[in-house]
């Protein structure tokens, strides 16, 4: 069952999906979901909401601020920050809920918000487990081998004339956030798989989807990391799933940060014979990796429920 929900983050109205089991009495353990760079909450979320479901876990599937369905302006300006916020803000919102057990509350995100996961769950002291999605961990770095040297520039040039612009104006500018003229339009993800995946999602099942962003965001984005966070994830659960030869979010940054995760309750699975944009395009992948989150969370919450040790 899908109820359209609402909260309140940062004085915007957040609107959001929430996926309760069909089975099964509540009060239902719950996972929190948001997506990544420009998604919205209808692009490859509710497979995964419906894997939780279907094993007996509420999902909460929102949009953020000025994105989708939720309101907010400037429109696709994507300030991580407040991403978190509203991370932390659905927190609180779903686990006032009657038909929610809020002691049995996970976070989960894929790409950006894959790192967002990782840092909810090392600040937030209500989350119970962590599932991160091939997730971006160092924005700079990210950036950097992405664009290769003279796109690097490029992509510099224009953050360092969009701010002056912006002081002058007030006025925010916009980049594409994929292309498939990689070498002649500038964005964001220089990979015309992306371009390709999103938009034929945008055709299907996610026409709200908008493929732009802010510069702002990116430059934002450079300043991100979740390095920071890493040692506070003493004693949760944290399961990364990471697409062989990641070269979007990095495979071997992803790697390094999963070694870096002090936590014994910690799994890493590597989704074969697949790349990062495969888990958005191929129904097959992305089940695999829906289905591995679903056992592994039902898996810890048998744990909990059974009263196994740490």
């Amino acid at each position: 069952m899908r109820k359209d929900v609402e909260f309140q983050s940062g004085g915007e109205t957040v609107r959001a999906h929430l996926y309760l089991p069909d089975d099964g009495e509540g009060p239902y353990p719950i996972v929190v979901m948001a997506g990544g760079w420009c998604y919205v909450r209808e692009l490859v979320q509710p497979v995964y909401a419906e894997h939780f479901a279907a094993s007996g876990v509420a999902a909460l599937v929102f949009d953020y601020r000025r994105l989708g369905a939720s309101d907010g302006l400037p429109r696709q300006h994507i300030d991580p920050n407040d991403q978190l916020e509203d991370y932390r803000n659905a927190i609180t919102w779903v686990s006032a809920l009657d038909e929610i057990d809020a002691d049995r509350l996970s976070v989960w995100g894929i790409s950006y918000s894959g790192g967002h996961a990782l840092i909810i769950g090392a600040s937030d002291w209500r989350v119970r487990n962590v599932i991160s999605i091939v997730p971006v961990v160092d924005g700079y770095v990210n950036m950097r081998r992405v664009h290769g040297t003279t796109g690097f520039r490029k992509l510099e040039q224009a953050i360092h004339e969009d701010r002056v612009a912006r002081y002058v104006t007030g006025e925010y500018g916009y980049m594409a956030m994929s292309t498939k003229d990689v070498g002649h339009e500038l964005c964001t993800w220089p990979f015309p798989e992306t371009y390709d995946a999103f938009n034929m999602l945008k055709a299907t099942v996610a026409p709200a989807h908008e493929h732009r962003n802010t510069i702002a965001s990116t430059e934002m984005l450079m300043n991100y990391s979740v390095y920071p966070f890493l040692q506070r994830i003493l004693d949760t659960p944290t399961l990364m799933v990471l697409a062989k030869g990641d070269d979007l979010t990095l495979w071997d940054k992803e790697m390094d940060v999963f070694q870096r995760i002090p936590t014994e309750k910690k799994e890493l699975y590597v989704v074969p014979a697949t790349k990062h944009m495969e888990l958005y395009s191929e129904r097959s992948a992305l089940d695999v990796a829906a289905e591995k989150c679903a056992t592994w969370l039902a898996a810890q919450l048998a744990d909990v429920a059974a009263g196994v040790p740490a």
